[in-house]
């Protein structure tokens, strides 16, 4: 069944159809300015969703871990006894101490600086890609992905840290997106045996709520009288990034509205050069009985048509262009599919119509109430 057979069961909005129909060029433009601030707005809100999407799958895993490093009233660094009595107050967590340094790798006659990371319990910390990456690194390397293909390194390949050769074991896996790129060499702790001090602790916790507790737990008992220690949980960066992306896709869909205002606004001319070319036939209906209700429906059925036909027209532009963001982004084009994404088309073609409909509110008012004798005088 075709649009107008089913049309012919609704008079009102048989005459907008065809009323549209009329003057095609001027309709086509009207409902492109809609599909442009449609666009403008399910695009803008599908890339910050991206954003937030990438965000959450690059730190999502990193919510339950526990960072202490050392307070402003500690300028010598965590020693065994600060680790000490972490570990009495982690008792329900894996409590990992680092040491850092940073130098620089030569390989094949290139040569980069990277971060050294002095761990036992690396497992705990990365995934291996390639190789393994050992529960107890006690001899051996582990390099991350990006220090592996910049200097063309394999696993069974010699690094010098310190006047020693250590053999690579294993490649981390890529996190491909914040701090995926990083020079990063994992080394054994006694590899770092100079420094006398960590540079940091990773606690890893159950989930979020327990990094939080522990992080308050720890901070109580280290820092009774001074900043001895600072204990930061990633839940609480994960939720100000969340919330900070949050803000930013409120902002750009105010800035995606705005080419929807104009579009309402062009949609509000068309009407009125509509019902003024139209006056003498509305007052026609007017004269042979037509209710002013039904002139008030019919003109705000078309405005209806417009924004419902320029909304859906702009939604399946926009899932296109939510596919391109969401491979360049995220590497995965499906995941503009889910609900967190896609609902921004729903809130595209709402605004369309709801802006269409208020845009025809007053041509329609105006015309449903002018008096059929001055409409038939023209």
């Amino acid at each position: 069944m075709s649009p107008p057979d089913i049309l012919r069961q609704y008079p009102s909005a048989l005459m907008a159809w065809r009323n549209l129909g009329r003057n095609r060029v001027r309709t086509a433009l009207a409902a492109l300015g809609i599909v442009i601030g449609v666009v403008a707005i399910a695009s803008l809100g599908m890339a910050g969703a991206a954003l937030q999407y990438q965000a959450t799958e690059n730190l999502g895993g990193l919510a339950d871990e526990v960072t202490v490093t050392a307070g402003e009233d500690n300028p010598d660094g965590l020693t065994e006894t600060h680790v000490r009595k972490i570990r009495q107050v982690s008792t329900d967590a894996t409590v990992i101490p680092i040491k850092g340094d940073r130098t620089t790798v030569a390989a094949n006659g290139e040569e980069v600086v990277a971060g050294v990371t002095g761990v036992t319990q690396a497992s705990a910390l990365y995934d291996a890609g390639e190789g393994e990456v050992p529960s107890r690194l006690e001899s051996g390397a582990v390099v991350s992905s990006n220090l592996a293909s910049e200097l063309g390194l394999d696993v069974g390949d010699p690094v010098e840290y310190g006047g020693q050769l250590y053999r690579i074991r294993g490649v981390i896996q890529s996190s491909g997106g914040f701090g995926g790129g990083s020079n990063t060499l994992v080394l054994p702790v006694s590899a770092l045996a100079d420094q006398p001090t960590y540079s940091r602790v990773t606690l890893i916790t159950d989930g979020g709520d327990a990094a939080r507790e522990l992080a308050a737990a720890v901070d109580a008992r280290l820092n009774e009288r001074e900043q001895v220690v600072s204990a930061t949980t990633s839940a609480a960066a994960l939720e100000q990034i969340n919330s900070f992306l949050n803000t930013l896709n409120l902002a750009l869909l105010g800035i995606g509205s705005i080419s929807l205002v104009v579009a309402s606004v062009a949609i509000l001319n068309v009407m009125l050069m509509s019902t003024i070319e139209r006056r003498g036939e509305i007052g026609v209906l007017r004269a042979v009985g037509i209710r002013r209700s039904e002139v008030l429906r019919m003109l705000l059925t078309e405005a209806g048509f417009l924004g419902l036909v320029g909304g859906l027209s702009g939604a399946v532009v926009s899932m296109g262009v939510g596919f391109v963001i969401f491979e360049a982004l995220v590497g995965d084009p499906m995941a503009a599919l889910a609900w967190s994404s896609s609902r921004y088309l729903v809130y595209g073609v709402g605004f369309a119509l709801v802006a269409s409909l208020l845009s025809g509110l007053y041509p329609a008012w105006k015309a449903a109430n002018e008096r059929p004798v001055e409409s038939l005088r023209g």
